[in-house]
């Protein structure tokens, strides 16, 4: 379905009682910024005709994914919700996370209009098997994780990454956060934001050595300071989740990585 067609939406959710909306055009900081039309465009479209669509079908529930790139730039970490519209959002995260950010608006004004429930809850930066591995397109993680596996299997002494690995992220593994969306569906009656995530930052530099680690690359990681480092502190304050749907995630990075890294060598080793 191209959700960005109303009729495709309409037809995507026909008979559905509850729908989740993670439909996304996204990528990581180069993919942002070389695309930042389309990534307003088809994210606004579709998220618009999804809601119009779940309203005229009779969804009875719908959970969409907002993003932590939807927060401001400057804001003090661990993010709280209650700092969500005090700002623009960095700049190459911008056009992704304002497109998502109307989520909220569209949860809070079907709620007023039509009394429509819905929530959107803010995702963390999330990972997992069958993530995106394209190095064009892809999330901190992934990328890494296919630099760091075939410098490896190609006998490499050096892996280089962007920026200076010097800013912190938060990273939600993908189980914890589909267990965190279904509890929003049941448990989640308000079109608030709250923010689902494990409240844990890890340093960009940290994480490269942990992943070189798991993959067993011995060799050197140099950083390319030309390139950019996206915004400085992105971690999110939990504590919201616990409460109103007692959402805790469960799984350390460590074993996300590394069952993050299985399944990619075991995917690489399938298409070889």
């Amino acid at each position: 379905f191209d959700l960005r067609d109303p009729a495709a939406a309409l037809a995507a959710v026909d008979g559905a009682e509850a729908v989740i909306h993670l439909a996304a055009n996204v990528g990581g900081i180069g993919f942002n910024r070389a695309n930042p039309a389309p990534l307003v465009y088809d994210n606004l479209m579709m998220t618009a005709n999804i809601f119009e669509s779940c309203r005229d079908a009779g969804v009875a529930k719908l959970v969409s994914a907002c993003t932590v790139c939807a927060y401001p730039k400057h804001t003090d970490a661990p993010f709280s919700e209650d700092d969500l519209w005090k700002g623009y959002p960095e700049e190459s995260n911008a056009p992704y996370g304002l497109a998502k950010k109307m989520m909220l608006v569209l949860s809070d004004a079907y709620r007023r209009q039509y009394g429509f429930d819905s929530c959107a809850p803010i995702l963390a930066n999330l990972y997992g098997p069958r993530d995106n591995f394209d190095l064009e397109s892809s999330h901190v993680i992934p990328a890494m994780i296919r630099r760091f596996v075939e410098a490896v299997d190609g006998g490499d002494e050096t892996v280089t990454l962007w920026g200076t690995g010097n800013p912190s992220r938060e990273f939600l593994y993908v189980d914890d956060a589909a267990r965190g969306l279904l509890l929003a569906g049941e448990r989640l009656h308000v079109s608030e934001p709250v923010n689902l995530g494990v409240g844990v930052e890890t340093r960009i530099r940290d994480l490269a050595e942990t992943i070189a680690r798991i993959t067993g690359f011995e060799g050197t990681i140099a950083w390319d300071t030309t390139r950019p480092d996206g915004q400085p502190k992105r971690y999110l304050d939990v504590s919201r989740a616990r409460e109103l749907i007692g959402f805790e995630a469960r799984v350390a990075l460590e074993d996300g990585l590394a069952r993050t890294i299985a399944a990619f060598r075991e995917q690489t080793a399938t298409l070889a």
